[in-house]
């Protein structure tokens, strides 16, 4: 498959790049700086540009089989990043519109899950992240709203451990005690929800 990854140089990002070419797909990442991306260089496309520019977007869009989004705010937000996922959200439809691309996975928050008990996801986001709640919110009225073909990506605490490709799934909630999940193994089910085109137009929540 061509696959186009987003936010390819955070943690999730660099994963899905590593898998990606591991299983053999045609990769090319939209990137500010692509120092980070130097390992993979010989082996994908990278191109410098805007994330937040539908037009630049969309043509980095174009002929691709599907675009795989970790892209995201660093902590703690800065003022001039608090309406950024809903930027992003906008630009991102935009362009997938554009060039004419409808399927899409992207990775959001598991505090948006108001059902979870244990752990009490939306409770603590609320209380200590709540400009990503509402960031996150808007942003996924966008893509839910779009018609398109995307799926909704929830962890909750994200860690550095090793790829294990064991996780657990629930569509529409968080799995009960989900506190975690390393990033690796979000990289693993976004790659695999590509190549079997699953969980479309649907929220998933996925920890270890």
């Amino acid at each position: 498959m061509k696959l186009l990854v987003l936010g390819a140089t955070g943690g999730i990002g660099i994963e899905i790049v590593r898998q990606a070419l591991d299983r053999r797909h045609a990769v090319t990442a939209l990137v500010r700086s692509p120092e980070a991306l130097r390992p993979f260089a010989k082996r994908m496309a990278v191109v410098q540009g805007n994330l937040l520019d539908s037009h630049e977007l969309a043509r980095v869009m174009t002929g691709q089989d599907a675009v795989l989004s970790a892209f995201g705010p660093r902590m703690p937000i800065s003022k001039d990043d608090a309406h950024l996922l809903r930027d992003f959200g906008a630009a991102l439809v935009g362009a997938m519109k554009q060039a004419g691309l409808r399927r899409g996975l992207v990775v959001s928050t598991a505090f948006l899950f108001k059902d979870a008990l244990i752990p009490p996801a939306y409770l603590f986001g609320r209380l200590f992240f709540s400009g990503v709640v509402a960031d996150a919110t808007e942003m996924e009225a966008i893509l839910r709203a779009s018609g398109l073909d995307l799926t909704i990506v929830r962890p909750p605490q994200l860690t550095d451990k090793a790829h294990t490709g064991r996780f657990r799934l629930r569509q529409g909630h968080l799995p009960f005690g989900g506190f975690s999940i390393a990033r690796a193994d979000v990289a693993d089910f976004m790659v695999r929800a590509a190549e079997d085109g699953t969980y479309l137009r649907v929220v998933v929540g996925v920890c270890a």
